[in-house]
């Protein structure tokens, strides 16, 4: 065989064989022969670090024992059904975080929450971080804590000659500051310097400035409101250039809370903590027993049962907490999991997400204007004592199915006709007769299939 014969035959056999080693108990070549081997692969129960079996009958622990037996299974069954399906959209190399490998799943533990949250109403205190500094270099103050910083894009007039003080809606640039600025002056020519604390090579934190614009500043609102104008379309590219370098702002979500000075911001896991991770608080809509900003995830697919929250409620629970990266074909340990007690009595997926709670309160606010009364529509009041009972009998539309099947959305008439299926008779609900529309927002249809997905749950 020529030795370019060779080269090719070692390029291409060795990497099959290598493969093969892993995936067989033998591999047979093209061109004759076997490559036998003796194969070693534990089951996860078989591993030598292999937590203690659970030993208990709850149904719901041994349906995760069967189903998640480690992180992987996790990941794969679970994080990707919910978060990641499809690529390039929502948390599959769209939105932060990104979870479409267990590598990218992993990656979140001691991440912090909401580093880039698209709609600042959507940021959430606790994951609000200290904010950069300010200083006029032509005035004698201290740094000051950036609140938060903003753009309204364009040139802005000279307003030296203008009759009023530039607004919150100028165009410019605008900072608002955590304590004001202690001068007398309005309006001063300067460099504006943003400034953040570093570690540098030997480990010392020094405060460097990063940033800096030269501009006219006036000083409004006492002190706390800063307005750089933007003099020409140089610039305009200079302020563009200035909001891309990522100004940390310490009420991102600008409600006069500086999250960061209140508590250290939650990661989107926190090893040994699952009510501390904002992941799961954003799936269950409560953290710490507090309300998270913005909507329940999942958004568009099927939310966690009880049995995937006990699962991933372990699995975080279990997770080293010497910084150490987790082994993902490891057993998650259901046995010492203080949730595996009893999870049926957890509420697992957060407080609100109950018929008295909250689904009542949804379809009171959005549908009891035409389904409320004596002459409630299709016989529905759901404004009356009985309500709760009758979603439980047959559409009167489709007389085979319930208006609410528990644990089966995609079963229940009602639910349906508020995503507008095409299995549903007339027009989806709710509907607005003035406008010929109407839709609930995802956060109240995604709390609506988290209730019916976890059995329609009255709690009163």
């Amino acid at each position: 065989m020529k030795l370019h014969a060779l080269l090719v035959f070692a390029l291409v056999v060795s990497p099959l064989a290598a493969l093969a080693i892993g995936c067989g108990e033998y591999y047979r070549d093209p061109y004759g022969g076997e490559i036998a081997f003796e194969s070693n692969r534990p089951a996860p129960s078989e591993r030598v670090d292999a937590p203690d079996p659970y030993t208990g009958n709850n149904p719901h622990v041994l349906e995760a024992v069967e189903r998640f037996r480690t992180g992987n299974d996790l990941h794969k069954k679970v994080i990707v059904r919910t978060c990641s399906p499809n690529g390039g959209v929502c948390h599959n190399q769209a939105e932060f975080p990104d979870l479409r490998t267990p590598a990218n799943f992993l990656d979140t533990i001691n991440k912090p929450c909401n580093v880039n949250p698209g709609e600042w109403t959507s940021v959430d205190d606790r994951c609000e971080r200290p904010g950069d500094r300010f200083r006029i270099s032509n005035l004698d103050h201290t740094e000051i804590e950036i609140g938060y910083i903003e753009y309204n894009a364009g040139v802005s007039p000279d307003y030296r000659n203008e009759e009023d003080d530039p607004t919150i809606d100028s165009v410019g640039l605008h900072i608002i500051l955590r304590n004001p600025i202690e001068t007398d002056r309005s309006e001063v020519f300067s460099a504006g310097r943003f400034i953040r604390t570093f570690t540098n090579d030997e480990g010392v934190l020094e405060d460097l400035p990063y940033a800096s614009l030269n501009t006219r500043w006036w000083i409004l609102d006492g002190g706390r409101h800063i307005f750089g104008e933007v003099r020409n379309n140089n610039m305009v590219d200079q302020v563009s250039d200035l909001m891309t370098v990522g100004i940390v702002q310490g009420d991102l979500n600008r409600n006069g809370i500086f999250g960061a000075s209140q508590a250290s911001p939650h990661s989107l896991i926190e090893p040994g903590d699952p009510e501390s991770s904002y992941l799961i608080g954003r799936m269950r809509g409560t953290m710490n027993d507090a309300p998270v900003v913005g909507s329940r995830m999942p958004l568009a697919n099927q939310p966690l049962t009880i049995t995937e929250m006990l699962a991933l409620f372990c699995f975080v629970e279990g997770l080293p907490l010497d910084g150490s990266w987790p082994d993902m074909n490891r057993p998650i340990d259901y046995a010492d999991c203080s949730y595996s007690v009893a999870p049926e009595d957890l509420n697992l997926l957060g407080e609100g997400v109950t018929w008295a709670g909250r689904v009542q309160l949804i379809f009171e606010a959005n549908c009891s204007g035409c389904h409320g009364g004596t002459a409630a529509d299709e016989g529905l009041d759901l404004r009356s004592e009985g309500a709760y009972d009758r979603l439980f009998q047959p559409a009167v539309q489709n007389p085979d199915m319930q208006l609410i099947e528990p644990g089966e959305p995609m079963q229940s008439y009602l639910w349906l006709k508020l995503i507008d299926d095409d299995e549903i008779t007339g027009l989806p609900m709710p509907f607005n007769p003035l406008t010929g529309e109407g839709r609930l927002t995802e956060a109240e249809l995604g709390d609506i299939e988290t209730w019916i997905t976890n059995g329609a749950i009255r709690d009163e």
